[in-house]
Order: C-alpha cells, then structure tokens, then sequence
C-alpha cells in the first residue's frame, strides 16, 4: 500500500457495487484495481463500464492479487459470510454490504476473523456516514430536541416481486427485514441504542420471506420507535425523531438524506441542507480508507460491537415473525 493511496477490489459485480464503484472515484486516493465475479464475463463488462484495472473469474484470483489493498464484498446476503472469510484470510480489508451476514453468530465469526488476521472490517452501512444523519446524532447529543420521545421510519419497495425474485428467496436472505429493514433500525439504534423491548409482526410469502414488517422498540424509561418495511409497497420513506423540546424531520429517502428539517419548540423550522455529489456511498468509503491508512482496524462511526446489536436484534424480530433462512 502506497502512503496516500489505497487500492479497492470488488466482489458481487451487481447493482449495489455498480452505485458504489459510481462513487468510487469522488473518494480522493480511491484506486480502482479489480473485479472478481464468478462469471468472468460479467466482470469484463464491470471493468470496462466503470474503469477498473483487472478482471478475475473467481473470488480467489481477486483475494490473492498482491496489489489489493481492501475489497468490498457486494455479493447477495447470503454470500457474504464466505466472500469476507475468504479475503480476510488473504489478508485483505474489507467492507461488507448491509446486512453483514444472514445473523449474529455469522456476523460474530467475521467479527473473530477480523481480529485473528489482523485486519480492517466494517458493515456497509452508508446510511450512518451520510454527513447530514452524522449533524441529525450531533443536534440529538447536544440536547437540541431534549429527551428523545419517539422515532418513526418507514422503508417500502413497490411491489410486487416475482417468486423467482431473490428478494422472496429465503436462500439469498430475501424479504424485507434485511434489505431496507436494516436502515429504520440502524437509525433507531443510532439514536437511541440498544432497545430494552422488541416487538415484531410480519406477514409473509408462500416462500417464508417477510414482506410487510412491522416493529415496536422500547428503551426506558419509556421512549419508543415504531418502523415498518415492506416489498409489497412503497411507503413515504421518510423519518422523524420527537424529543421534549423538538423534532427532527428527515424527508423520504432518509436512508441518504442531503437535508434535513429540526423544529425547535416554539421556533420556526431550521432546514440543514448537505448538497454532496454522487449517490452517496462515497462517505463510506473514504472512512474505509482513513481506517486503514490511520492502521484502524474498525471504525468508531460504525463499530463491530454496533454491527452485533444490529444483527443479534434483526435475530430477535425473525424469530418474532417466523422467518428462517
């Protein structure tokens, strides 16, 4: 690794790496190396769309390339467990897309991985490097909305899907839950932490995969949150966040908000914009790529003891509404 530079590789050419390799390029020092695909086809096309240096038929040929510094595993949920083992123990920092595995004990076997070779390991969550949710903690830590009462957020794709859809397949960790589920979540825990209650109801498909959620979190002394996900409708997908003295409002797309609204009480609102290029996924990147070159082997913005809440709570709610993978 060069002093300023660092060098990414991707795993999972799909449309999730395709908005981040997007981004790639806004993030200074970010050098696109390589792409590994099972199909080498596929990753030819990635390369050549979006700039990278080589192309690799499998995930192994990418895991050994010297000349790689980190890798961004963007394969299906269900991958990602074996994907991130594999470039760990090739000593390779990575990211992993959101959720990172399909539950806490994968989540946990990462987390040892990552210690037992000495490596950087962070969950791709954007949504909590995004600089305008990092302001939204900021304004709710420095008391600008009081007490934290309540939080509501909703995230909901317009459906419907296909049965052959992987979004209804258990065995690719389909189901709303754990693709947009995370993000009303991740932002209830953002703010308030772990939950001291969950409550859970879902309706699901002939497959077993939920796709309309509904959860009640509860923290003493009695603040609350209620977050809904579906993928059988697309919802305001919007949030807001209710104190004693005030309320934050984050309009639809609060998942990569560029503005937000705080409403103090008895004051007009305040509207925070954040104009930024790109989609978005650049912020976690260059977190990545400070970690690294500060020899960080986690981020503070997003932690792995957040990573295991995350995930030992999605646990809690799948086994509330009866969904297995």
């Amino acid at each position: 690794m060069t002093e300023q530079k660092v060098r990414w590789g991707i795993v999972g050419p799909g449309g999730i790496a395709a908005q981040f390799a997007k981004d790639l390029p806004l993030v200074a020092g970010a050098e696109l190396v390589a792409v590994g695909s099972r199909s080498r086809e596929t990753a030819v096309a990635f390369a050549e769309r979006y700039g990278f240096a080589r192309v690799y038929g499998s995930y192994p040929d990418l895991a050994a390339d010297p000349d790689v510094d980190v890798v961004y595993v963007a394969t299906p949920h269900a991958q990602h467990l074996d994907a991130a083992l594999l470039c760990m123990e090739a000593g390779k920092a990575v990211l992993v897309e959101k959720p990172i595995t399909l539950d806490l004990a994968s989540a946990a076997r990462l987390v040892q991985a990552a210690h037992a070779n000495n490596v950087f390991l962070m969950e791709a969550m954007w949504m909590r490097l995004n600089p305008a949710v990092r302001k939204i903690q900021e304004l709710v830590e420095e008391g600008a909305i009081g007490w934290v009462s309540a939080i509501h957020a909703d995230f909901g794709l317009q459906g419907p899907f296909a049965a052959e859809h992987r979004l209804r397949n258990p065995k690719l960790g389909g189901g709303a839950l754990l693709d947009v589920g995370v993000y009303p979540i991740n932002l209830a825990h953002l703010i308030m932490g772990s939950p001291t209650a969950v409550r859970a109801w879902a309706h699901l498909t002939p497959e077993g995969v939920d796709e309309n959620t509904g959860v009640l979190l509860g923290w003493q002394p009695g603040a609350v949150a209620a977050l809904t996900c579906s993928i059988n409708g697309e919802s305001r997908n919007a949030a807001s966040i209710t104190g004693t003295d005030g309320r934050i409002d984050i309009p639809p797309g609060f998942w990569a908000p560029r503005e937000f609204t705080l409403t103090r009480s008895g004051s007009a609102p305040e509207t925070y914009q954040f104009p930024f290029e790109g989609s978005g996924y650049q912020f976690e990147a260059a977190e990545v790529q400070r970690c690294i070159l500060a020899g960080e082997l986690e981020s503070p913005l997003m932690p792995h003891t957040t990573t295991l809440e995350i995930m030992g709570l999605l646990d809690a709610i799948r086994e509330q509404i009866g969904v297995t993978y």
